[in-house]
């Protein structure tokens, strides 16, 4: 087995600037979106190339959301970068500006993320090399790529999930709704030379070019007005096609959701005998949304679609679903408050994701000013505008496995932590991922506190990682507040333990402070409380004698 990768690795960004000519425009003088997609998939596909040092292939497009329009005479730049190899495909991220040449003003377009597969020549075997991490940014994106990487294994059954919710709530409004039927579209292409890429395939921007052009046809005979493409769900690559085959797009309209619809597609190839023969090579699927608006810019409001068949109601309710995951997801990966998430079916692996991803955030922050070093534990503190957070660092005569098992039982804390004094399990959801009600001693003259919370925990994926435990505060129906108990939040908090030898480790705790910390900290800082400390010394105390049990 041949491994590839590594000289190419330290290359850096593959950056792509084009100006928006008329020839790439639409009637109203703003970029295609397909014509877009094309150029982010070439730009992503020559930056999965150059890691691999061999061909690369397109296997999917997670899902994109357009925030801007670039007009004729503006410039685009498309960053595309590997930040993460597995065995044998590759996560690119992918960034679109646009720059006014007149202003020089910079908006953010989009920001995508790619799976390319490293393409095999004859029978021979390739595996990647890992990504060469140069930067904190790197580190972030190489970190939360594995992250990404089980939201797209697990979507399926979130999804599955979801319809059998969306199933029972079997109930159609028909009023003045429009069958679904009366938006098909189906349209076909011949794949020529000019719409092959460098391997003799079909160039997959331009299969999703099309797509977008049929789906867009498709959600107009809704609106009555010219649609504007506002995300795609995924876009997935099933198979290869071939110059000389022919494509067959099929698009209809799933659902409308107030100002927006969901419109499906599926492309069919078939090559010279399989046209006469009526056999079809399932290549590719998508779901686009779109908007429309007036002449001044405010959205018009889609009609209702009705089903009118068995595999409409199936894509009625599957489009419903789709929604929940995409507003979920949304709302997970920009949300501007730092708030406790429902705990949903529909948005598990996404607050597990942003659970992961905020811990590890926090930890790559640059800025650390250290403000204790009693007995060997040293403290650090970070300001970001009003936003203070907290390090805490131990080294610990331990295991890094042992520590992190120990640690990422929190029904376990109260033994070294004096401010929990209940912790039960309430769903045990994974083996990585629980959820637990902790009740905490109150302060004078208030009453106790209590919190629900995710534990988030991570071994890592190769040596030099760290295990994570990350915590965050979530709702739960089943547990609503209560009037004994004063309920509190936790923002983003948990551990990293770094394995320094086989038997020691160094296990940093990290807290972005709320408000019922905030009076340990400030009496830390003054001088008048070793309370952090305190707890820090117990919780080593408690990992070296459970640690060493075993």
């Amino acid at each position: 087995m041949e491994r590839r990768g590594a000289a190419a690795a330290a290359g850096g960004d593959v950056c792509m600037c084009q100006t928006v000519c008329p020839a790439h425009a639409n009637h109203r003088g703003e970029l295609s979106a397909g014509e877009l997609l094309k150029w982010m998939d070439a730009t992503a596909c020559l930056a999965a190339e150059k890691h691999a040092g061999v061909s690369c292939v397109t296997a999917s497009m997670d899902d994109i959301q357009f925030e801007e329009a670039a007009r004729v005479g503006q410039i685009i730049s498309i960053k595309a970068k590997v930040n993460r190899a597995f065995k044998t495909s590759m996560e690119v991220g992918i960034t679109v500006t646009v720059q006014d040449i007149l202003t020089n003003v910079e908006k953010m377009v989009s920001v995508a993320y790619a799976t390319y597969v490293a393409k095999p020549v004859g029978d021979e075997k390739i595996e990647l090399e890992p990504v060469k991490v140069l930067s904190k940014e790197d580190h972030l994106e190489h970190t939360l790529a594995i992250e990404r990487r089980k939201i797209r294994l697990g979507y399926e059954q979130v999804f599955q999930n979801l319809m059998q919710e969306s199933n029972r709530e079997d109930t159609f409004e028909e009023g003045d709704a429009v069958s679904a039927d009366l938006t098909h579209v189906q349209s076909i292409e011949l794949v020529l030379p000019p719409h092959a890429n460098h391997h003799g395939n079909t160039f997959g921007g331009q299969i999703m070019a099309w797509m977008e052009t049929v789906a867009s046809i498709s959600a107009s005979r809704l609106c009555r007005s010219y649609p504007i493409l506002k995300s795609v769900n995924m876009f997935k690559f099933w198979g290869p096609s071939v110059v000389g085959d022919r494509l067959v797009f099929n698009a209809i309209v799933n659902n409308t959701f107030q100002n927006s619809v969901e419109v499906g597609v599926r492309v069919e190839a078939y090559n010279c005998e399989d046209w006469i023969k009526g056999r079809a090579r399932h290549i590719n699927s998508a779901f686009l949304i779109f908007i429309a608006v007036n002449d001044k810019g405010e959205q018009l409001t889609f009609p209702r679609i009705k089903p009118t068949t068995k595999d409409a109601v199936r894509r009625y309710h599957a489009a419903i679903a789709r929604s929940r995951i995409r507003l979920a997801r949304k709302c997970m990966m920009s949300a501007k408050e730092v708030k406790p998430d429902p705990w949903e079916r529909s948005n598990q692996a996404y607050i597990s994701y942003s659970n992961i991803a905020a811990l590890t955030h926090l930890a790559a922050k640059s800025g650390w000013d250290i403000t204790s070093t009693l007995d060997g534990i040293k403290i650090w503190t970070h300001e970001e505008g009003d936003v203070l957070s907290l390090k805490v660092e131990m080294k610990v005569k331990v295991p890094s496995q042992r520590a992190f098992l120990l640690l990422s039982d929190f029904t376990l804390r109260q033994q070294w932590d004096k401010h929990f004094v209940t912790c039960e399990v309430l769903q045990a959801v994974t083996e990585d991922e629980k959820i637990y009600y902790v009740t905490s001693a109150p302060i004078t003259g208030h009453k106790p506190k209590d919190f629900v919370i995710l534990v988030s925990q991570r071994q890592p994926s190769k040596p030099g990682e760290p295990y994570i435990i990350a915590v965050k505060s979530v709702t739960l129906m089943s547990v609503p507040p209560s009037s004994e108990y004063c309920r509190s939040e936790i923002f983003c908090a948990g551990f990293q333990i770094f394995s320094d030898s086989s038997s020691s480790c160094t296990v940093c705790y990290f807290n972005q402070v709320t408000s019922g910390v905030m009076p340990y900290i400030a009496a830390n800082l003054t001088g008048s409380s070793h309370s952090i400390e305190d707890t820090a010394l117990e919780c080593m105390k408690f990992l070296e004698l459970k640690g060493n049990e075993y």
